[in-house]
């Protein structure tokens, strides 16, 4: 008997290697090859293509003039947070990632979906590879998942998944997770790169050869990226991330794939009893516990895809005791905070070069547009000078290297927002304000360059910076 062969496969990226080594040559990273036995490969006869049609007949090539272009209306998930992400709803066909942390939601929502979509007659299908039927049961109890079109499977292999569609012929099929699924023509462990591809690639003939929407559940590493190879972000035709604070009851949701809408919408929920609550105005909840009447503490409108949202930056500059001060953000660029506080230091004389900073964004959001750069660099001198903000102030705006504040994207949005939480003034790029109307119960001011918006927001401010 002819002795079977092994090969060491990184965990990471899917490089494969004869002999193992402690840092894989692919991604450079320690201590992720593991030993994979290699088994017969699969037949090309015992795999269908995505040109093969259910019906068994092939498709040919043909100019793509002769194809007539179908728009299939989206599936409707009456949860306005998740369809805003997912791009107006969900496409039939459509392979969909979820990742995010253990313990975070990624269950639940998925369930509070699927019962969503069985109470409207659709035929959903929620295979389970991490819990027994009565485990999904007991949180579909909680989450009052009550339908006869939900059909629940716990199983992990991939044939008897497979053998399950085709009897059930589901609207959606739901795969939680996909590293517990293994295909017997694959000799490697459950949650392999060999079997996490192959897997992958079956729901994805599966979900483009039968219209079926199919979501699976991705594990993360330590890091927060999504488990097992690069390629599995690759083939979805969405990759969403589930974020949020443990020590908060709040959760977000990314995408950062989306061949069917923009990956810039953001999706936030509150983890309740009785699972996730949409929440309509995350504004609100962002600035619920503001503090008035301190230093350091200014409100921006920021826009998350089409949204905009306000929320509070919290700076805190004190005397240094190291010979290189610390610089620490959370929620926003670091490189970001430094080139601010060079532009304070050159253009307005601030000495910060001896000063930590620490920059937060309250609420465990997170912020990567320019147009809060104007925020960013209030709260620092308000903090620096000790010199406290007025409440009712929101300010928008980009800063440039010489100390301009530069014209900022759908501000006609942000002030509506920030008008409608109840605020008083708004500081704004002055080549922004033509063009638009504002409303009547916030009054707009134009600034040009970062002094001019200084002297308006800090009050009682020494007469020279």
């Amino acid at each position: 008997m002819a002795k079977q062969k092994s090969k060491f496969v990184c965990q990471e990226c899917g490089y494969e290697s004869r002999k193992w080594m402690g840092r894989c040559p692919g991604c450079n990273q320690w201590n992720t090859m593991v030993e994979e036995l290699e088994g017969p490969s699969v037949k090309s006869g015992g795999r269908k293509s995505l040109s093969t049609s259910p019906d068994g007949t092939r498709q040919q090539p043909q100019p793509i003039t002769n194809v007539t272009g179908e728009r299939e209306p989206r599936i409707d998930t009456s949860l306005k947070e998740l369809n805003r992400v997912l791009g107006g709803g969900i496409v039939p066909g459509s392979l969909v990632l979820v990742g995010g942390d253990p313990g975070i939601g990624k269950s639940t929502l998925l369930l509070q979906m699927t019962a969503i979509l069985a109470a409207r007659d659709h035929k959903v299908l929620y295979i389970s590879g991490e819990e027994s039927i009565k485990q999904t049961k007991l949180r579909a109890d909680r989450l009052g998942a009550h339908s006869d079109k939900l059909y629940v499977f716990a199983e992990t292999d991939m044939d008897l998944i497979e053998n399950a569609i085709d009897q059930i012929q589901p609207t959606l099929v739901v795969i939680d997770s996909i590293q517990t699924v293994h295909q017997a023509g694959v000799t490697s462990a459950p949650g392999s790169v060999a079997q996490v591809r192959e897997s992958t690639s079956m729901f994805m003939r599966i979900a483009k050869t039968r219209g079926i929407a199919v979501f699976i559940v991705g594990h993360v590493t330590k890091q927060g990226s999504i488990a097992g190879p690069k390629m599995l972000e690759h083939m979805v035709d969405s990759v969403l991330y589930f974020e949020g604070e443990r020590h908060h009851t709040y959760r977000m949701l990314r995408a950062v794939k989306n061949r069917f809408g923009s990956t810039n919408e953001l999706g936030i929920f509150e983890m309740k009893e009785m699972g996730l609550k949409e929440v309509k105005n995350p504004s609100e909840i962002f600035l619920e516990d503001r503090t008035e009447g301190s230093s350091g503490s200014i409100v921006v409108a920021s826009l998350e895809g089409t949204r905009p949202v306000l929320v509070e930056l919290q700076a805190l500059i004190a005397p240094s005791s190291f010979a290189n001060p610390k610089r620490t953000s959370t929620g926003v660029d670091q490189n970001r905070i430094a080139l601010l506080m060079a532009v304070l230091e050159k253009r307005l004389g601030m000495l910060l070069q001896n000063q930590d900073a620490y920059i937060n964004v309250a609420g465990g959001v997170k912020l990567d547009e320019p147009a809060i750069d104007l925020g960013i660099a209030i709260c620092i001198a308000s903090s620096f000078r000790n010199h406290t903000t007025n409440p009712t102030d929101v300010v928008i705006g980009e800063v440039g290297l010489t100390g301009e504040i530069r014209r900022v994207a759908r501000i006609e949005e942000r002030i509506q927002e920030a008008a409608k939480l109840g605020f008083k003034r708004a500081i704004i790029p002055e080549k922004n304000m033509d063009g638009w109307t504002s409303p009547n119960n916030i009054e707009v001011v134009g600034v040009t360059t970062l002094e001019e918006a200084l002297d308006i927001t800090l009050e009682g401010r020494a007469p020279s910076w």
